[in-house]
């Protein structure tokens, strides 16, 4: 099974945003049974909290749910865990490295799923106020990953 975490700062915002869009992707081609997926923080200030109420109303408009998402945050047990981890902007892969301790070559900006963009990060609505920027963004970077996960790993789409 390909296993794939989600990071972001607090776990509310992008990464469960993309843990839900990543997901709704995968059951739509019939991979939920090759594909494990999951989101985390490198903070902790949200730890068992459901996303962010901004989060759930932008995926609640595309008919993506986000049932069973809670934050957490990254534990180091995480990098052996999962094959493909992904931050959500730069400061959030200079954090993981951290944590990690080490360098890890399965660690990825989410921005590099998004060739030509002049994005260098997934802008935090915590910050910006803009679920729909955000969103916008997830959704064109999960179907570009999910296109390579397949690729690399050989799945068939239904």
């Amino acid at each position: 099974m390909v296993s794939i975490l989600f990071v972001c700062l607090g776990n509310i915002c992008r990464s469960p945003m993309a843990e839900a869009v990543f997901r709704h992707y995968v059951i739509e081609e019939g991979l939920e049974h090759e594909i494990h997926i999951d989101s985390a923080g490198t903070g902790d200030w949200h730890i068992g909290e459901p996303p962010h109420q901004g989060t759930m109303l932008k995926l609640k408009e595309y008919g993506i749910s986000s049932q069973g998402i809670h934050a957490r945050q990254v534990k180091k047990g995480d990098f052996d865990q999962f094959q493909w981890i992904i931050g959500m902007d730069t400061s959030n892969v200079e954090n993981l490295h951290k944590i990690a301790q080490t360098t890890h070559s399965h660690v990825y900006p989410f921005i590099h799923f998004i060739p030509g963009t002049t994005y260098e990060g997934v802008p935090d609505p915590w910050y910006t106020g803009n679920f729909q920027e955000t969103y916008d963004l997830v959704q064109q970077g999960c179907k570009n990953l999910l296109d390579e996960i397949i690729a690399k790993h050989g799945l068939s789409k239904k």
